[in-house]
């Protein structure tokens, strides 16, 4: 298949700048085996899992990585930490060309490098080295000076509501710079309720990087690489699984990041970390996309995707090209509100 495939208009009134008032306010879009669809609110989830059945979520927690600072100039410089490189140097998204001094808030001092485009496989890798020796405690540093790494979509600057609101209310593992947007439906109520139904909940742990973000280039969807995301399993997690899926019942997966860890890992398309304390430790980049065999996942939960994006490639690996993109071309004309703040969808 090409990236091409994978493109759809979307009028801009229906992306999703905000969270819904409440987080289960959101409309449910559930597609059935046979392509039939129906139209429920979220809360309705309940209706489509019975009891034995496990659905596995992804704890991760999104780190407040964005820095805003100020060149010599007075011009800003928008950054969005992605990984600690070396002591006090920190690989960033940034826009533009600039290098050089940034100033931050409350006195912190740093400077922004520009490596050799020649030592980055072409690609210009910028970083940021901090100068203050307090800087280098930085979560510290990040929750007085940073604020969520909201997706570019989202033309406004982060306020507080996103520091609650772009996050899952069972986030607990510190690491990822953007959030897994499916989890953000769930209330301790919805969870609950699950619970009382004889649902099993188990979670996992993938920090959400840039590779899954990152544009597709390539027109061929075999040229495209991604880039690897960190990735624990406890292993009772991995034998309930195999238990579920003995007594006929089902595993279902809250977000392209939940499937992406276990499909990973089972389709040894890793590069282990550690197995310690029982715990399944790694580095996956498994592109899933159409064609892919799934191991794992029986249903899935998740967002309305980018064109072109690799989530949107896995859900339509999960429920089938053309029953996937025909239920986007339905919600599009229903209304529903697409991406990280948007509605979701249940692929049975």
């Amino acid at each position: 298949m090409k990236t091409a495939d994978f493109d759809f208009d979307l009028p801009s009134e229906l992306i999703a700048l905000r969270p819904a008032p409440e987080r289960d306010h959101a409309r449910l879009l559930v597609v059935h085996q046979d392509g039939e669809t129906e139209h429920r609110l979220f809360p309705d989830i309940r209706d489509y899992l019975e009891c034995g059945d496990l659905l596995i979520l992804n704890n991760t927690k999104v780190m407040p990585v964005r820095l805003i600072g100020s060149k010599p100039s007075g011009g800003k410089v928008d950054m969005i930490l992605v990984k600690e490189n070396q002591s006090g140097v920190w690989e960033v998204l940034c826009r533009g060309h600039y290098a050089g001094p940034v100033s931050l808030r409350d006195g912190i001092e740093a400077e922004l490098l520009c490596e050799d485009s020649r030592a980055s496989g072409g690609e210009k890798k910028k970083c940021l080295r901090f100068l203050n020796r307090e800087a280098r405690d930085i979560g510290e540093l990040l929750e007085r000076c940073g604020s969520m790494p909201l997706p570019p979509y989202i033309k406004r600057l982060p306020d507080e509501e996103d520091r609650e609101r772009y996050q899952t209310v069972y986030a607990e593992r510190i690491g990822s710079i953007a959030a897994p947007t499916a989890g953000l439906h769930f209330t301790d109520e919805v969870l609950n309720g699950f619970s009382e139904k004889g649902v099993i909940i188990r979670k996992l742990t993938l920090h959400v990087g840039p590779g899954t973000f990152k544009p597709i280039k390539a027109e061929d969807l075999q040229r495209h690489a991604m880039q690897s995301e960190y990735f624990e399993i406890a292993a009772p997690v991995l034998s309930e699984i195999a238990e579920v899926k003995k007594s006929g019942k089902r595993v279902v997966t809250v977000g392209t990041t939940t499937t992406r860890a276990l499909e990973g890992f089972l389709s040894k398309a890793y590069q282990a970390a550690g197995n310690r304390d029982g715990t399944v430790r790694g580095y996956t980049d498994i592109f899933i996309h159409p064609g892919y065999q799934f191991r794992v996942a029986d249903a899935l939960l998740t967002n309305f995707h980018l064109p072109r994006s690799t989530p949107l490639m896995l859900a339509s690996a999960f429920g089938g090209f053309e029953k996937v993109m025909r239920a986007y071309g339905e919600a599009i004309s229903m209304g529903y509100r697409f991406f990280s703040y948007g509605d979701a969808m249940l692929i049975l």
